[in-house]
């Protein structure tokens, strides 16, 4: 499969086995995150990888510059990168809500800024929520920013799908129920989610190459247990 994906937070977890699921089928994959070590030593053809922060406003014009340079179109964005914080509400400052935020909103949305005009007719933003950021769900005490910070790219998808709808490209997000990550370890420390990363990592790959054809501006959960 000749296509090009940018996957963030690709250092572990979900992100990690998603390039890797990528390079198999032959598709060409701009890894980012913070640490590129990990990606970097699995040696994978065809896998592009660089530090890349998404609070870092310089960081946006590298990847820019390698579009442009080396691709010239992105076919599929996996936003999955994501910051948590656990602490008690009368313990979170404003500072701690502008981390997360940072991250998991204001990062989402300029990332998907910068790579819509290289992308066409056919191509796919998915973004990764949290069952924790979806209305009427199950929520956990400590989790307040990080939970709502996942109900704001909901809203954010629903919208982008809106605005962009006359030109083909569609946008859904994927709010994900526990998953055996190191996330999950440190929102929940001792519980044993009944999916793993590459589990959930191969429902993500296969959503984010086919679910174009069937949704556009929709949240799917996908979710098999609480948390």
């Amino acid at each position: 499969m000749n296509k090009n994906i940018i996957i963030t937070g690709t250092s572990r977890g979900i992100g990690f086995e998603l390039v890797q699921l990528f390079a198999k089928i032959g598709c060409k994959v701009l890894a980012l995150s913070r640490n590129e070590t990990p990606i970097k030593n699995l040696k994978l053809e065809n896998v592009t990888c660089f530090s890349f922060d998404l609070n870092d406003k310089k960081a946006y014009q590298k990847v820019e510059d390698f579009i442009n340079d080396e691709w010239k179109n992105v076919d599929v964005l996996i936003n999955n990168a994501g910051a948590l914080l656990n602490k008690p509400f009368a313990e979170t400052s404003i500072s701690d809500f502008e981390y997360v935020y940072k991250t998991n909103v204001y990062g989402v949305a300029e990332l998907t800024r910068i790579v819509l005009p290289y992308m066409k007719s056919g191509s796919h933003v998915v973004t990764i929520s949290s069952m924790g950021g979806v209305q009427g769900s199950m929520k956990f005490p400590g989790l307040a920013a990080y939970s709502s910070s996942k109900a704001a790219v909901i809203t954010l998808t629903e919208l982008l799908a809106e605005e962009y709808k006359e030109s083909g490209i569609t946008f859904n997000v994927l709010a994900l129920g526990a998953v055996q990550t190191e996330m999950l370890e440190e929102a929940f420390p001792g519980y044993q989610a009944p999916t793993s990363a590459l589990e959930m990592a191969q429902y993500i790959f296969n959503f984010s190459v086919n679910g174009s054809k069937y949704y556009n501006g929709k949240l799917l959960q996908v979710s098999n247990s609480t948390p």
